[in-house]
């Protein structure tokens, strides 16, 4: 209904202007109805269900008749279409089972555009993962993508070897994450170029309960195009600015064109990230501060088996959670700890009626968490979701005694030199654009984000121990301005309505000094936006890569498996 009013708006501006030019030649009347081109029998569409699909085709007859009369008033002269002889081609039909060439060849059209439905692969029902494996047949890694993918799929297939062009509003996980690689791949194969892009803007309607949706919207075609603009949004909620572009990528960047897969290890020479520990306790072996004094005062014996125990949430916001951590307690002494058996018990039973095979083998060890991953040293902790809200993800070194949960990631023997980079604002602007979404939060990962991420010193010259140095210094900056607040949360601290300027200040100073170690790399001293240097990271990732050996990526010897103590002998 909108594309065809404001092609009746623009069809009428053309008549206005056509309609002076003659009126100043002394040319004082005019023929509307042989002028006006434009028509509903011109659009064709497609609608799952039946009463949306009619209401749509008697919506587009009254826009029509609306833009009659405007087209009335503008001349003086009466203008309708009655009685309606041209009528709107809107099947109901589901567009991932029809071919649209038969909906109409694709010779005969201009443009393809639409607003499909977004679903999540958790989200989607049978009928809809059904529907979605048939488009996606043969495409590796499919499982992953968003319902709406389906559509961009079909597209491309649609679009081939022709100038028809086409674009579509869509949820933002789409240009982010392992969505990436799996979607764009595909159309890059099928021979897609973008030609305009929308970056993120939320969008909401006015209906109860109706949360708010994060969107983009793409535009591409078969046919490349030299003037290409990226539509920037500085508040997600208002207006965006046309910005040049020489190439879109699938990152939405003005950037080349690469996709970041799934990596196994870093292409640097960094320390590995790893996930945490995942209980798979159902709550078993986990404990808060109230559960904790009270399990004490029955079984005091197990406060040497009690150890910290960190996720995301606790983490950021200085919730205090411990957990028993029995991995090396000595069989005697786990069976004279009666409270401890029976949560010891309870994780067994949970694992036992667990309809998943792999839980239910999990069992044989009820007094081990199901999947082990503490570090042996000191580590660098890392949120794996953290608000949209934050300039900078907050990170921190923690004690090995803490135990690191499967809800954040862990870097062992991580310096001040990884911490300074990986808390700047180039690694938390690369993080952004490249990682995946909670919602509107950002989701970390160590496969697409620290894995691929390009560290500086490794496409130039090596790092200088000047640049090394002046990172350590300010990151240590940033550690004591922290230390100013004790009794303030991270969330508190990075907050960006509560930040202490001093803090701001140490991150501000650290980020110059992470972009001075850049320039041996093609770096610049400073950066208009976190777009701009993405940018460049991906142009220092196409160098960095181009010289990884075969091997990198592949998968690597898994650890051998800790002793199991047989705890039913127990």
């Amino acid at each position: 209904m909108i594309s065809y009013r404001e092609l009746r708006e623009l069809e009428l501006k053309v008549l206005r202007a056509s309609h002076e030019l003659s009126t100043h030649k002394g040319q004082m009347t005019v023929d509307v109805h042989s002028l006006i081109g434009v028509n509903v029998d011109q659009f064709y569409g497609m609608e799952i269900e039946e009463f949306p699909a009619q209401i749509a085709q008697v919506a587009l007859w009254l826009v029509d008749h609306q833009m009659n009369l405007r087209v009335s008033v503008e001349f003086g002269l009466y203008f309708a279409r009655i009685p309606l002889k041209s009528t709107p081609h809107i099947q109901n039909a589901n567009a991932l089972r029809v071919d649209w060439n038969e909906v109409l060849p694709v010779q005969r059209c201009s443009y393809v555009l639409g607003n499909p439905p977004f679903l999540g692969y958790s989200y989607q029902s049978k009928s809809q993962k059904d529907d979605l494996a048939v488009v996606m047949q043969g495409m590796h890694g499919a499982g992953v993508l968003d319902f709406v993918c389906g559509w961009y799929i079909l597209a491309a297939r649609y679009l081939k070897g022709n100038n028809t062009r086409a674009a579509f509003v869509s949820t933002n996980s789409i240009t982010q994450g392992e969505h990436v690689a799996v979607l764009w791949g595909e159309m890059q194969r099928l021979g897609m170029h973008i030609h305009f892009a929308h970056r993120t803007f939320q969008w909401s309607n006015e209906a109860k309960g109706n949360a708010a949706v994060h969107c983009v919207i793409v535009g591409f075609g078969h046919e490349d195009q030299a003037i290409k603009t990226i539509y920037e949004y500085e508040d997600i909620k208002g207006q965006p600015l046309a910005v040049p572009a020489r190439n879109i990528n699938p990152y939405l960047i003005d950037a080349p064109t690469v996709f970041l897969p799934k990596r196994r290890e870093p292409i640097c020479n960094v320390p590995p990230m790893t996930k945490g520990s995942q209980p798979t306790d159902g709550g078993n072996l986990l404990m808060d501060a109230e559960d904790k004094a009270a399990f004490l005062a029955l079984e005091p014996r197990a406060a040497k088996w009690i150890r910290p125990f960190l996720g995301a949430d606790e983490f950021i916001n200085n919730i205090p959670r411990w957990c028993l951590w029995l991995v090396d307690c000595p069989p005697n002494e786990l069976r004279a700890m009666p409270e401890v058996i029976k949560r010891v018990q309870a994780v067994k039973a949970m694992r036992l009626s667990s309809p998943k095979a792999t839980t239910v083998e999990l069992a044989s060890s009820p007094a081990l968490f199901g999947e082990r991953r503490q570090p042996a040293t000191n580590y660098l902790l890392i949120p794996s979701v953290s608000s949209e809200r934050r300039s900078y993800v907050p990170i921190g070194f923690m004690d090995a005694n803490v135990i690191v949960s499967n809800l954040v990631y862990a870097v062992p023997d991580a310096t001040l030199f990884h911490f300074g980079v990986m808390t700047s604002a180039m690694h938390n602007a690369f993080m952004r654009f490249t990682c995946g979404r909670l919602e509107s939060r950002f989701r970390y990962s160590n496969t697409i984000v620290y894995n691929n991420f390009p560290w500086p010193g490794f496409a130039g010259e090596a790092l200088s121990d000047k640049h090394r140095n002046a990172i350590e210094q300010a990151a240590q900056c940033v550690l004591d301005a922290r230390a100013q607040f004790a009794d303030s949360s991270l969330a508190d601290l990075y907050d960006p309505l509560t930040m202490p300027p001093a803090l701001l200040k140490t991150h501000q100073k650290l980020d110059a000094a992470v972009d001075a170690a850049y320039l041996n790399s093609g770096g610049k001293k400073a950066y208009a936006s976190d777009a701009e240097r993405v940018a460049f990271l991906f142009q220092l990732y196409q160098r960095i890569t181009s010289f990884l050996p075969s091997a990198v990526g592949k998968k690597t010897r898994k650890p051998k498996p800790q002793k199991v103590i047989d705890y039913d002998r127990i």
